[in-house]
């Protein structure tokens, strides 16, 4: 019998819904199932539903036929527990109001080094989350004991676990190594890398992949009722991240993006007091997520310069209405670097996720695009590190 799995409310991921759909038809399912890829894929929506499938309302009988659930959502069911990294400071009854949210909508930032709280928006600091020891034992470790009470399984769906401490992971391991016939687990990692492969090896690997523009834009448009023109802009500066893209608001977007352009400007005249202000603006007024979102944005802007020098063919461009300042950049500065420029950009990403002062690095973001937009490389290589020493230098 063809089961088709997550059509309707998993945007794109065609190759892992497949996976997945081989998986229950073969009804062949493993013990744990490792879900990674890159932020803003779906990997907790794809997890639900995949929980959903298995143990909820579309398993398949022994007739082969489907079978309902008396319950009809992963929240509501009595076998599907869902953990997310907490902070030292959260209390548990924290978790049930960002579940809530989770079951109105998959796609719904919950997690709390995102969202540190539900009511102040994006501006609000960042709480570092994780799973300790405590956590571990004292809310997932007697969940495992239970035995199923409707489903097939008790499914426990375990998101970032690459942010499981030490302790805490050699007591999961634990339980892997000696997994119930009647418990799965089905964890989520945005680093795949992360996890010691004593884990990655107790699990069936399911891959998702960068969303793509036209995903991004179908589901804009499909589940959230975005208009075409929005929809279209808003896909182009998301860098494949449909969750955190569908908060988007489009006039601010606009001010950040003018915020982008000043940037650059500074950042050629190096016009520190400038450059320090607007750079405290951004550290102050949003977190990280906001802030590697003007990372995506500046990357958007650079690529369009690329596109314009290159081809000067506006209908390839995001930003065609900022058309005029693309013009007098290019034709000011026809010997910048923009490829190296955007390589830059993209590295600096990474080390805002691991908690570098952010004003450290837009500085240094700055001081590179300085030299790279007058067509000189900033980093000085292995072979010439005398150049550290400039008064050694004749």
């Amino acid at each position: 019998m063809h089961f088709e799995f997550g059509n309707q409310g998993i945007i794109g991921q065609h190759r892992a819904k497949k996976q997945v759909e081989h998986m229950l038809a073969s009804e062949r399912i493993g013990h744990a199932y490792l879900i990674s890829g890159p932020a803003g894929s779906g990997k907790t929506a794809f997890a639900l539903a995949m929980a959903e499938a298995i143990n909820g309302i579309s398993h398949l009988s022994d007739l082969g036929t489907r079978t309902s659930s008396k319950k009809s959502s992963w929240f509501s069911h009595p076998d599907i527990h869902v953990f997310i990294p907490m902070p030292t400071s959260a209390s548990f009854t924290e978790l049930r109001p960002r579940l809530e949210l989770l079951a109105n909508d998959p796609y719904e930032l919950i997690d709390f080094a995102q969202r540190p709280n539900l009511t102040s928006g994006s501006a609000a600091k960042n709480r570092q989350a994780f799973y300790p020891i405590d956590y571990f034992r004292d809310h997932i470790r007697p969940v495992v004991k239970l035995r199923p009470n409707e489903g097939q399984r008790i499914v426990v769906i375990i998101t970032q676990v690459e942010t499981m401490r030490k302790e805490a992971s050699n007591s999961f391991l634990k339980i892997l190594e000696e997994p119930s016939d009647r418990l799965m687990f089905i964890l989520t990692t945005d680093h795949y890398d992360a996890l010691l492969p004593t884990i990655t090896s107790r699990c069936q690997h399911i891959t998702l992949t960068s969303l793509t523009d036209d995903e991004v834009k179908d589901g804009l448009i499909r589940l959230d009722g975005m208009n075409d023109s929005e929809a279209d802009y808003l896909a182009r500066v998301s860098g494949g991240n449909y969750s955190n893209t569908r908060l988007f608001d489009i006039q601010r977007l606009k001010e950040h993006r003018e915020s982008i352009i000043r940037f650059l400007r500074y950042s050629f005249a190096q016009d520190a007091v400038q450059l320090s202000q607007m750079i405290q603006d951004w550290q102050s007024g949003t977190n990280i997520e906001g802030l590697i979102s003007l990372l995506n944005l500046m990357e958007t802007y650079l690529r369009d310069l690329v596109i314009w020098r290159e081809t000067r063919n506006v209908a390839l461009m995001t930003n065609f209405d900022q058309l005029s300042s693309i013009q007098k950049f290019t034709d000011s500065l026809g010997n910048a670097l923009l490829e190296d420029m955007i390589f830059h950009l993209d590295a600096f990403k990474p080390q805002l996720r691991q908690n570098v002062n952010p004003k450290l690095i837009f500085m240094a973001l700055s001081f590179r695009f300085s030299a790279l937009m007058r067509g000189k490389q900033p980093v000085i290589d292995a072979a010439s590190s005398y150049k550290h020493l400039p008064a050694f230098v004749q």
